[in-house]
């Protein structure tokens, strides 16, 4: 029973608005590197993504995940490399447990499409709605606008009862 060789995850975020040939140089240096204590098993480009929250004012990042064996000097050296290195964002190398299935292909449209896709189906269908009954439409916005529109109403008339009264 030979141990089986662990097999680690190294995701790169790269600055997406830095020149294609800096990002370009920046994951051949970490082949390179990869190369030289190591071996790559498979390697996957995301493309560029909207960032969950901003990294130094960075609202999207490139994607890249790596898959690679190696010895832990390997890993300490793309770390350290990764954390001084311009236009690395954010990186992170994780250790696969094994029978883990493979990474997800790359998506055909970014995060950033799927809401613009749920939007653009909802604003045809209130087009039409308006369109096709006005009658429901002109019913359901002056009952919202009322319930606001009356407390307005309420709050000055015992202010100006009061005022009467005080004076």
């Amino acid at each position: 029973m030979a141990a089986e060789t662990p097999v680690y995850d190294l995701t790169v975020l790269l600055d997406a608005d830095a020149p294609s040939e800096r990002r370009a140089e920046i994951l051949a240096a970490v082949e390179a590197a990869i190369s030289n204590g190591g071996e790559i098993v498979s390697k996957h480009d995301w493309g560029v993504r909207n960032l969950a929250y901003e990294i130094d004012h960075h609202k999207d990042a490139e994607y890249h995940l790596i898959q690679l064996t190696g010895p832990p000097e390997l890993l300490d050296r793309l770390r350290t490399a990764l954390r001084v290195t311009d236009g690395v964002l954010r990186h992170r190398i994780i250790r696969l447990p094994s029978g883990m299935p493979p990474p997800p292909s790359l998506r055909p449209e970014p995060r950033a499409a799927e809401p613009a896709a749920v939007a653009e189906a909802a604003p045809p269908a209130e087009a039409a709605s308006p369109a096709e009954a006005t009658a429901p439409a002109e019913a359901t916005p002056p009952a919202e606008p009322e319930a606001p529109a009356a407390p307005p109403t309420e709050e000055p008339a015992p202010e100006a009862a009061e005022t009467p009264s005080a004076s």
